[in-house]
């Protein structure tokens, strides 16, 4: 067993533990799990609570043993609330709280998955061959290296560790990324890397790493391309269409007045081969990325489901033998 329960009987002291820390009202609630367990449960890995919780109860302080008071907790929590009920919403809801090493350990898994994902997602666009883990995590660097640099001569408070992936998403979203014009707003640059964290799940930030690099270009790279196979009925495919309101489409490109099967060859970036089969007109070709939401609304909405996209390959490379 880890846990040893020594006199008197609100002592107990924890060994192999990771607390979960929970500020309510004016006091901070803790409880002790398993490592490693917390983050199972929370993501449904993990349902039966005897192996997460090292012992069912509610503390003020783990490391001392110092178990909190039922008046306590029922003042922060309520009358009426058992035991359980608290702990399961110290469970969710609370900090974990790690040790140097294991937070180490968790920071390299997740700069292990994020460097994996961007690898296998971005290519150098002259060759459209995949880099090497090491060059895109030597790339990545580089730019958290800038964007402390960046933060440290702007007086802003230090960051350590490899710190948290911000994106500027405010500016993006309200200002299409634009920066302020503002001379009392400081300028906000649309897409910056600072690192990996550990709050945040290693999908998301590999996107965000992505656009850091695709914006900043420290080595050269481009989103790989997106294999697609479109169908559509032939008699649908010589309706005109006008362009959207706006012109443009969700890749920056122009659109176009023209046909049906103009305005879905203008999304492929290449062909590989069209067909037409009975009463069915066929294109296989390659797609950005930032294309595929557009094309795919527009086959949604101009053959009224006499046309459909299949994608063949997420993320078309060339790997070196």
């Amino acid at each position: 067993m880890s846990r040893q329960i020594n006199q008197p009987s609100n002592q107990i002291k924890l060994t192999n533990v990771s607390m979960v820390r929970l500020k309510k009202g004016k006091r901070r609630f803790e409880i002790a799990c398993y490592k490693n367990k917390v983050l199972e449960y929370r993501s449904g890995i993990e349902t039966d609570l005897d192996n997460v919780l090292q012992i069912p109860q509610v503390f003020l302080n783990v490391s001392k043993g110092q178990t909190a008071p039922k008046e306590d907790l029922e003042k922060a929590f309520g009358k009426g609330k058992s035991t359980d009920d608290i702990v399961l919403e110290i469970l969710k809801r609370g900090d974990i709280q790690v040790g140097e090493k294991e937070r180490a350990a968790q920071l390299e898994r997740v700069q292990n998955e994020v460097v994996s994902m961007v690898a296998s997602r971005l290519v150098d666009p002259r060759t459209k061959r995949v880099y090497t883990r090491g060059m895109i995590e030597k790339a990545l660097d580089m730019l958290s290296s800038a964007a402390h640099s960046d933060n440290t001569s702007k007086s802003a408070p230090a960051s350590s560790g490899r710190g948290t992936p911000t994106t500027g998403g405010e500016a993006e979203e309200g200002s299409g990324g634009a920066e302020e014009n503002s001379s009392n707003t400081p300028r906000r640059r649309e897409h910056v890397w600072t690192g990996v964290s550990t709050t945040k799940s290693a999908k998301s930030q590999a996107l965000e790493a992505m656009k850091a690099l695709i914006a900043a270009q420290p080595i050269p790279v481009q989103r790989a391309r997106m294999k697609l196979r479109v169908s559509c009925a032939t008699n649908v495919l010589k309706q005109g269409v006008k362009p959207s309101a706006g012109g443009t489409r969700e890749d920056g490109t122009e659109e176009k007045a023209g046909t049906v099967k103009d305005r879905i060859l203008g999304y492929f970036e290449q062909v590989e081969s069209q067909d037409v089969v009975g009463s069915e007109w066929e294109v296989v070709g390659f797609v950005e990325p930032g294309a595929f939401k557009g094309l795919g609304d527009f086959i949604g909405n101009e053959t009224k489901g006499r046309g459909r996209v299949e994608v063949l390959d997420m993320a078309v490379t060339h790997e070196d033998d």
